[in-house]
């Protein structure tokens, strides 16, 4: 279903999380659900996965990761604040102890000068804080920006797993 790259990558963070004891959670926009998808295509991940939440409208990032609407309101739903508060809602309403979390425009449209097509806003939590990243991967495709997405959430989510 997934390429072999990402297909690995969510296997590593299976094998990983399920080492460790950890149990994680995803909180996605733009990805819609694909690194939750590729999580759970993994055989095994039911040790692993809790929730993953699809938080698509701003309404949804506050209702279901309590992401505060003044914060969206003050720094927009693609931004760094706003991921941050996505991946540490996601722990904070699930039993997770890490998340990722992504926030991005993957066109074709919505894009502006300030945050063009293909920005995307990643970060991670776990016990070792929360971590953020952005990547400007350009308007390669809506499909391309979220498998590219997916890599980097899965990548992060190793990170914060401490694999």
């Amino acid at each position: 279903m997934f390429p072999d790259d990402i297909a690995a990558l969510a296997q590593q963070v299976i094998t990983e999380a399920a080492a460790r004891g950890l149990m994680a959670a995803t909180a996605e926009s733009c990805t819609g659900g694909l690194v939750a998808g590729a999580l759970t295509a993994i055989a095994g991940s039911s040790a692993v996965v809790d929730r993953g939440f699809v938080t698509y409208s701003n309404e949804a990032k506050s209702d279901l990761v309590a992401v505060p609407a003044a914060l969206i309101e003050a720094h927009g739903a693609v931004s760094e604040p706003v991921a941050r508060a996505m991946a540490a809602g996601a722990v904070a309403r699930s039993r997770a102890q890490v998340s990722v979390a992504v926030t991005g425009i993957a066109g074709p449209g919505g894009g502006s000068d300030d945050k063009p097509v293909g920005l995307v806003h990643f970060a991670a939590a776990g016990p070792a804080g929360v971590i953020h990243a952005e990547r400007r991967f350009g308007d390669i495709g809506r499909e391309a920006v979220r498998l590219e997405s997916v890599r980097v959430a899965l990548g992060l989510l190793l990170d914060r797993i401490g694999a």
